[in-house]
């Protein structure tokens, strides 16, 4: 017990705090998107609100526990993660809404296994990375990585999924990279990909290539999309400095703005909070993912500085793509606002990926006894 509590002195209390924050945002701006001259604690909210309590049990949990220890249950994760996938496909279990399979049912409440499979997969690569260290410096070696993790973009490309299937490509994208692979190589297989893209649309489901044939022609309001995304920008660019106050957005109340809880908060945001509002929250995040990268060069071992590196690429990419594609600047994929957006398996899975990181960083600094 003295141990333990000598470890918590360790822990990074600003990147604990950030997440309660961010709670306390997104409660505020879901119940604006059901705001009718009253606040109502609708079932976003409370779905919400549980999730953040079992992601604050979990990261106790997860503390108390040692992350070397997860090093060598490399195979339980990888399999363990893989049958996930496939659970969504089990009759009576899996779920299929919003166009896709990815969901399985559990009562009153839906888990997609596409989140929680980021967390399990960022634990087994960096296991297999840890091991593999020497070979990466090969394209051989590159590319026996890159099989590894195929699988799992596989699985979730075909739910359909291709939010969090690029996610976890970018995901393992930087953990190779921070394993110390030459640059001149990871560069030459990072061009290869950007060349091999036009053939990987081709592959793409229907609905997937609308998205990407909506981002290239955004003023063709006839895309599916684009309407959607010229009134996130409207909502955007109306809100001004200070915008239109909380409760109080236009575009929001009359529903030109889709998914308002989930995908376009954002948007929600900087109408009611203006370009003030905006920026407060990229400095929150920014301040987030500064804490992660500095937890993930102080750690005392590879392994550990993977973990926190590809959770630190999990959210960074997250809150890239969801705040650029409000403004048109990405193509809309569904991939959430970390924490702030409406999500069970959303939050659940950040949080789970908060105590990893801060496990990391309790235990990079040697105790004395």
């Amino acid at each position: 017990m003295n141990y333990f509590r000598d470890l918590l002195k360790n822990l990074d209390k600003t990147l604990l705090l950030l997440p309660f924050v961010f709670a306390a945002i997104s409660v505020l701006i879901i119940g604006s998107t059901s705001f009718d001259g009253s606040f109502h604690i609708t079932r976003e909210i409370k779905v919400q609100l549980v999730a953040y309590l079992l992601g604050i049990i979990a990261i106790g949990f997860i503390l108390l526990i040692d992350y070397k220890t997860f090093e060598s249950m490399e195979r339980i994760f990888y399999i363990g993660s893989l049958l996930l996938l496939l659970a969504v496909y089990v009759p009576g279990l899996g779920k299929e809404q919003f166009g896709a399979r990815a969901w399985i049912s559990l009562g009153p409440l839906d888990l997609q296994p596409s989140e929680i499979l980021k967390i399990s997969f960022i634990l087994c690569f960096s296991s297999y990375l840890t091991r593999k260290k020497e070979t990466l410096q090969t394209f051989k070696g590159i590319v026996m990585a890159g099989l590894y993790f195929i699988p799992f973009v596989a699985l979730v490309l075909i739910e359909p999924d291709l939010g969090n299937a690029i996610v976890l490509f970018v995901i393992a994208a930087v953990m190779i990279y921070c394993t110390g692979v030459k640059y001149k190589l990871f560069a030459q297989l990072a061009g290869a990909g950007i060349l091999s893209m036009p053939i990987l649309y081709r592959f793409m489901e229907s609905h997937q290539k609308i998205r990407i044939d909506a981002f290239l022609n955004p003023d063709n309001l006839s895309l599916p999309g684009n309407y959607q995304v010229w009134n996130s920008k409207i909502a955007i660019g109306s809100g001004g400095l200070l915008g239109k106050g909380l409760f109080e957005g236009t575009q929001k109340s009359l529903k030109f703005l889709p998914v308002q809880e989930s995908d376009f908060i954002f948007s929600v945001i900087v109408e009611e909070l203006g370009f003030l509002g905006g920026t407060f929250i990229v400095a929150l995040y920014t301040l987030f993912l500064y804490r992660l990268v500095k937890i993930a060069d102080n750690a005392k071992d590879l392994y550990g500085s993977l973990v926190a590196s590809g959770i630190f690429a999990m959210f960074s990419f997250q809150i890239f793509e969801n705040i650029a594609m409000t403004m048109g600047l990405m193509p809309v994929t569904g991939i959430t606002m970390p924490f702030i957006s409406y999500g069970g398996s959303s939050v659940l899975t950040n949080m789970i990926a908060l105590g990893l990181v801060l496990n990391v960083g309790i235990r990079s600094k040697v105790i004395n006894f």
